[in-house]
């Protein structure tokens, strides 16, 4: 057990990835000789070589193209975007054609690209750097969609995803890049790439939350243990296919469900949850379901983030009008 940053444990997962077969490649600007804008990518390309760590130029619909050609050659791509809102240059590929030639070829043609892309706030960025375009993606049919909260589950993830046939767009946190946690790579992978996971049970109101408002709900269910409520926490960990077994599991032991995003709150990933919970659990809800998101508008300056971003008082705050009805 070492304690390890969820960038170092991307890193470790990337190598291992890379060591188990050949035709794993990764590719970016950057990602090279530099390590990558966030240095996720450190130490690959002297180890691995210019001909499987990549320095592409800056055109993301060119790296996405790109990779699209080698999957169609038997490769494995990774694809790094630098920044969330660098992701909408490659739009076009990833949602005409990323994610729809398997169906095309009616599943004669495997697909195994990943598009790593680091997304949400927190770290005081410029415009363009704060996106959370998450539910683009999930909406788009053809392509999975994670977000691992943690070291030990990005060290995992990355891997399954490599190892997927589907397109996978993995959405790192990145400002929980530097949380720094104990695993043990060697006990293997604790669940499969699409199964959410129960962070913290309890039994008053369940909280969910994946990648960056993992933490915040933790945070908030601690905070609720102090007045005496129990929350639980699942961590979504998958947005594309979408675990509601287990978040409909919790909520008819709870009662309640309060779900927590940085994305907007219009058509977000939470409205998506809000509904299926309300079909498969209407009986058990004795609150309508809540969401603490970001708002309907554009990312703002970083001098105002903090009041953007779902923090712990909102959180917090939705518990409480939740545990009131």
């Amino acid at each position: 057990m070492t304690a390890t940053t969820l960038a170092q444990a991307l890193n470790l997962g990337l190598r291992k990835a890379l060591e188990g077969d050949r035709k794993v490649l990764v590719m970016g600007e950057d990602v090279g000789r530099l390590g990558g804008v966030f240095r996720i990518t450190d130490g690959l390309h002297k180890d691995f070589g210019e001909d499987r760590v990549v320095d592409t130029p800056l055109a993301e619909s060119g790296i996405v193209g790109t990779a699209v050609g080698l999957a169609f050659r038997g490769y494995r791509p990774v694809c790094e975007i630098q920044f969330d809102g660098f992701s909408y240059p490659a739009f076009d590929q990833i949602v005409s054609q990323l994610a729809k030639i398997r169906t095309r070829t009616r599943g004669r043609v495997a697909m195994p690209v990943v598009v790593r892309i680091p997304y949400g706030g927190g770290i005081g960025a410029v415009e363009h750097h704060s996106e959370s375009p998450e539910a683009y993606f999930a909406h788009t049919a053809g392509l999975r969609v994670v977000s691992p909260a943690s070291p030990a589950d990005a060290y995992w993830m990355i891997q399954q995803s490599v190892a997927c046939d589907d397109p996978v767009i993995f959405l790192e946190p990145k400002r929980r890049y530097w949380d720094r946690e104990e695993f043990d790579p060697a006990a293997g992978a604790l669940l499969p790439l699409h199964t959410a996971r129960v962070a913290r049970p309890g039994r008053d109101v369940t909280l969910v939350g994946y990648g960056p408002t993992v933490r915040v709900c933790l945070d908030a269910a601690t905070a609720a243990a102090q007045e005496g409520h129990s929350a639980e926490v699942i961590d979504l960990r998958s947005l594309s296919p979408l675990d509601t077994d287990t978040v409909a599991a919790s909520v008819v032991r709870t009662g309640r469900l309060v779900v927590v995003h940085e994305a907007p709150g219009f058509l977000g990933p939470g409205a998506e949850l809000a509904a299926s919970i309300g079909e498969r659990c209407f009986y058990a809800l004795q609150a309508p379901t809540l969401r603490v998101t970001g708002y309907d508008t554009p990312y703002p300056p970083s001098r105002l983030e903090g009041a953007y971003l779902p923090e712990l008082e909102r959180v917090v705050d939705a518990v409480h009008r939740s545990l009131a009805y």
